[in-house]
C-alpha cells in the first residue's frame, strides 16, 4: 500500500511539473484588454496593438486569429516566438457608432491557456463626430 501510495505522489508531481513546461504567451495589457474609452468616429484610425511576451522556455507558435465582425488582423508575427521574445498583434475596429465589446482568439501552442487559445478583447465607445 505504501508503495501505490508513493507512486501516486511521484507521478502527480511529475505531471505537474511537465505541465509547467513549454511555451507560454503574457499580454501586457490588463486582463487582455484595450479600452478604446470614448472615441469619436473620424477622429481615431481604430488601430490598436496587443503586445506579448514569450514567457515559456520552447518556441511559441500562433497558429491563427479569429476575429469577430468589425475587427480587421492587421498584422502578427509570421516567425516563432523564441522564449524571453516579445511580439504584437495589430488589429483594427471599424468604429462603428455605439459600444464596443469585442473578442479576438489566438491559437497557438502556449500552455498557460486551456487548448493554447486565448481571447482578447477591445471595449469601449464609438460617438459621433
Amino acid at each position: 500500500m505504501k508503495k501505490i501510495v508513493t507512486l501516486i505522489i511521484v507521478a502527480l508531481f511529475s505531471s505537474i511539473g511537465f505541465a509547467q513546461h513549454g511555451a507560454k504567451i503574457e499580454f501586457k495589457t490588463e486582463n487582455n484588454t484595450i479600452d478604446y474609452g470614448t472615441i469619436k468616429k473620424g477622429n481615431d484610425t481604430g488601430i490598436r496593438v496587443f503586445e506579448f511576451k514569450n514567457t515559456g522556455d520552447a518556441t511559441l507558435v500562433i497558429f491563427a486569429i479569429q476575429s469577430t465582425s468589425n475587427v480587421t488582423i492587421m498584422s502578427k508575427s509570421k516567425d516563432s516566438i523564441l522564449p524571453g521574445q516579445t511580439s504584437k498583434i495589430e488589429v483594427k475596429y471599424n468604429l462603428v457608432l455605439g459600444p464596443i465589446r469585442k473578442t479576438i482568439t489566438v491559437e497557438s501552442n502556449a500552455v498557460n491557456y486551456d487548448g493554447g487559445r486565448v481571447p482578447l478583447k477591445i471595449k469601449g465607445e464609438v460617438v459621433a463626430n
